[in-house]
């Protein structure tokens, strides 16, 4: 109640952190805590919703692996998507306050791609028009250091900018800070392309190897037997199909030489 309380505007940091500290401390804190908040975050009271979304964000980064399981159910997401929605608290809930819900979700779904449920939350909003496109964070707000990690994701490959990173985010000065939050920025981008690439490669070699192996089921039996038209026409479209896949393997192959397992397959 004292972290979040509405009739204070700025944070209780103190309290905030001692909230934090008791969510360790306590056995039940990481799956009681949730709950608490997502009530505070649905009060009618602006500031008592925002003082709710600092204290979220804030165990977030302190509260480890737990807290993060938690959040990443469909139980509290839900809780978060009422407040957007207007079949429950939208209506009547700030814009200042959708707008930082929207954000949260938003920067999970970058910090936590291994969650599905948080990137399916946020796709159900964006597909039933509740957010409208993703929210540009503000350029001194710092988003929360990513937990549990993909294999070699960009922060940890990338030596270099790391060591810049964690040296800006160590700085008290704002423009530091600004600096950090733009190079966040930017390794999350590299990282989004560094995904959708290796997803548009494993899509490509599933779908010809498909092809083939329907291919190759037609041709054995037009060994045997003579094929009926349709079969014909099946065979043409997949041949067709793979002479047009076949220059996209090959680039793809040329950009995973250093990939010996991505270029066996």
């Amino acid at each position: 109640d004292k972290a979040t309380d509405p009739s204070i505007p700025e944070e209780n940091w103190e309290c905030i952190q001692h909230f934090c500290d008791q969510v360790n401390a306590n056995t039940e804190g990481p799956s009681l805590a949730p709950r608490l908040l997502a009530h505070k975050i649905q009060s009618p009271q602006e500031m008592e919703a925002l003082h709710a979304l600092t204290v979220l964000e804030t165990c977030v980064n302190n509260c480890g692996e737990r807290f993060h399981h938690e959040i990443a159910k469909f139980r509290f997401l839900n809780e978060l998507i009422k407040v957007l929605s207007p079949k429950y608290y939208g209506t009547w809930s700030s814009e200042k306050v959708k707008s930082r819900v929207t954000e949260v979700i938003f920067s999970w779904t970058v910090w936590f791609p291994q969650e599905v449920k948080i990137r399916d939350a946020y796709q159900m909003l964006k597909k039933q028009g509740i957010v409208k496109e993703d929210p540009k964070v503000p350029e001194d707000k710092i988003l929360p250091p990513p937990s549990p990690r993909p294999q070699n994701s960009i922060f940890d490959t990338d030596e270099e900018k790391s060591k810049l990173l964690a040296r800006l985010l160590k700085s008290n000065h704002s423009e530091d800070l600004q600096a950090a939050n733009r190079l966040i920025k930017s390794m999350i981008k590299e990282e989004q392309e560094k995904s959708a690439k290796v997803s548009r490669r494993v899509n490509t070699i599933s779908e010809v190897s498909e092809n083939v192996k329907r291919m190759d089921e037609l041709l054995e039996n037009y060994k045997r037997q003579e094929l009926p038209k349709s079969d014909h026409e099946t065979l043409q479209t997949l041949f067709q199909r793979c002479e047009k896949l076949r220059p996209l393997l090959f680039r793809l192959a040329s950009e995973t030489v250093d990939d010996d397992e991505a270029l066996g397959k």
